[in-house]
This record gives structure tokens, sequence and C-alpha cells, in this order.
């Protein structure tokens, strides 16, 4: 097998997963679930989003998190920031690392920020700019790169040729998202290489969601393609609000779980995610979507 030896997690849960979620979440809660995660090994923690809060409510405590975070050395808390003002708020609040987000579908790209493709990369230059300024990295994501709620099928085109802005821009990664977990390992692989041709694997991650059960088999030939920069949310927390039914993104549990048993390092804990887990779906007052987390529960329980 011809997989990378070492996989880097970008851990979405407090931002990504968290974001959806109806009720309000404490920051209290948010920033223990952080120092849980970063505890259990994760490098890279997407702690919060720098967005209106009329859209996103549950991102406006994102300055009371960043403050109460008790930073580990060697763990990236990098935060959404899409936009000058967004920008400007997350340097404030002592951000040192931001993402900004796009889509390969013009019709997605409109009912989700409000513009055109074309108009958010217009937006994201100053942003970009401004932060590599200032020395900050910018990871850029991608949304409905294998298909879009209003649109179907997405070309693999459109998603090379918005990638390929990005890079332009300055992000020093491009993390591809299947928002609404349509893809199948054909597509994604298709889709890869087409984006492979206008910017190198190595600045690819991966972001995918489990509606149609493809998570994992979507990133196993992922990683068969060289891809070693995997995003996923502790317990599968996440769905996308413009995309009705899909689930959440795919499991931190899972992933770590596939991961060991292929012989890739992570860094991770797989017991610790899994407690970091069973503490927000107690908060949450849910199940975790993770299968693995299930499967241990009961083999701890029994």
């Amino acid at each position: 097998m011809n997989l990378p030896a070492k996989v880097r997690i970008v851990e979405v849960g407090p931002r990504d997963g968290l974001q959806n979620e109806p009720g309000s979440v404490p920051a209290a809660v948010k920033i223990a679930l952080i120092h849980r995660l970063a505890d259990a090994g994760l490098a890279v923690i997407e702690a919060t989003a720098f967005v209106s809060p009329k859209w996103v409510p549950q991102m406006a405590d994102n300055a009371e998190v960043m403050a109460g975070i008790r930073r580990k050395p060697g763990v990236a808390y990098p935060v959404l920031a899409p936009n000058m003002k967004g920008f400007e708020a997350a340097v404030a609040a002592g951000a040192e690392e931001i993402a900004v987000f796009g889509a390969a579908s013009e019709t997605f790209s409109r009912k989700n920020i409000n513009c055109s493709i074309a108009e958010s990369l217009a937006r994201f230059e100053p942003v970009i700019a401004a932060a590599r300024a200032r020395g900050m990295r910018v990871r850029g994501y991608i949304s409905c790169v294998a298909g879009c709620p209003y649109e179907g099928e997405v070309r693999p085109r459109a998603v090379a040729e918005v990638a390929k802005k990005l890079g332009d821009m300055g992000c020093y990664e491009i993390s591809l998202g299947d928002t609404i977990g349509v893809g199948t390992p054909g597509k994604i692989r298709q889709m890869l290489a087409a984006v492979a041709a206008e910017v190198p694997l190595g600045r690819l991650a991966v972001h995918l969601h489990d509606t149609w059960g493809q998570a994992l088999a979507n990133i196993y030939a992922s990683l068969e393609l060289g891809v070693a920069v995997i995003d996923s949310a502790v317990a599968g927390l996440g769905g996308c609000p413009y995309a009705r039914g899909a689930s959440g993104n795919v499991a931190t549990e899972d992933v770590v779980y596939m991961l060991d048993g292929l012989g890739v390092e992570t860094g991770v804990d797989l017991l610790k995610v899994f407690r970091a887990g069973e503490f927000i779906c107690r908060e949450l007052k849910r199940e975790p979507a993770s299968k693995a987390a299930r499967a241990l529960a009961a083999k701890l329980n029994s």
C-alpha cells in the first residue's frame, strides 16, 4: 500500500461541528472541549469563527472562546475570518491563523455567503494579503467539491479553478469539502486529480461528510493518491445548514481508528478523543455519530 507514513488531522468540531447546533453551547463548554482535544494529541483545532452573529449565532462568543483557551505548545488554533471585519476581530482576539471559505458552486456561494464565486475571491484577497503581512498563515476551504444541493454535479475543473486562485493568493493549504457527502471514491479521485494539476497534493486536505456513508472510503482513496491532511470532527458533529438532511463531518474517532489500523501515524490518542466526544455529547444530550465511539463505549462498558 502506498499510503502516507503520517497524517495530520485538522479537528473542526469546535467550529464546524458546533456552529449548526440549535441551542446555545456555553463558551466554557467550547473551551473545555478544545482543551480535551489538544490533550488527545490533535495539533490543529479549529477554534471558532469571526462571522456575523446574525447568520451564525452559535459563534457569537468567538472572542470569549479565544480569550479562554489555554494554548498548548505545538498546537494551532485557527479561526474562520472570511472578510476584513472578521479578520480585524480575529486579530484583536489573538488569532494566529485564519481560514477563508468559498465554494465550487455558484448557487451555493450565493446562498451560503451571499455573493458569486468571483465576488467571494475578491473579498478574500485583501484578507489574505493582510494576514500574510502580519506573518499569519491562511487556509482556504472550498465547499461542494463533489456535488451541490442546488446544482447537482460539480465539475472537477470548477473545483480546480477555485483552488488555483486561492493558492495563488497565498493560502498555504486548500481543504476540499464534500459538503453534502455525495462523493464516492471514484468521484473524489477525479476531483483530486483535477485539483492536483493546479495545486500540489502536499498543499491539499480533504473535508468529508458522511451523508451516504462514503467518508472513510473517500479518505482512503485520498490517502492512496498522497493526500496527508484530513479534516474531521469529534463525535461526527456538524452538518450543513444549506443542505437539508446532510449529516455531519466524518468522525475523528473513526478516522483515528482506521489510520491506527493502517499503521499511519497521527499522534492522536483514540481513547482521549473518545472521552472528548463523550463530554460534548453529554452537553448536547445526544449520541455520538461515530461508530468507533459507539463500539468503544460498548467494549468499555461490557
